[in-house]
């Protein structure tokens, strides 16, 4: 059983270290430049988050009031 344990932290240390490499697709997403992620689109009227940029529901039926 000890050595079960000892190779699974063995095993998690390797991937860590994988990881602050940013090897395994450490930077999926983010910007090359300075590591940020990407600004989230709002809606230009009343700054609600919206996926698809532009106006959102809301205020595209009036009823942003």
């Amino acid at each position: 059983m000890l050595k079960i344990v000892t190779l699974f932290l063995i095993g998690m240390a390797v991937l860590a270290m994988f990881g602050k490499l940013h090897w395994l697709g450490g930077r999926i997403g983010r910007n090359r430049q300075n590591g940020a992620l990407p600004k989230p689109r709002t809606c230009p009227d009343c700054g609600r988050m919206n996926l698809r940029g532009g106006k959102c529901r809301v205020c595209r039926e009036g009823g942003n009031d």
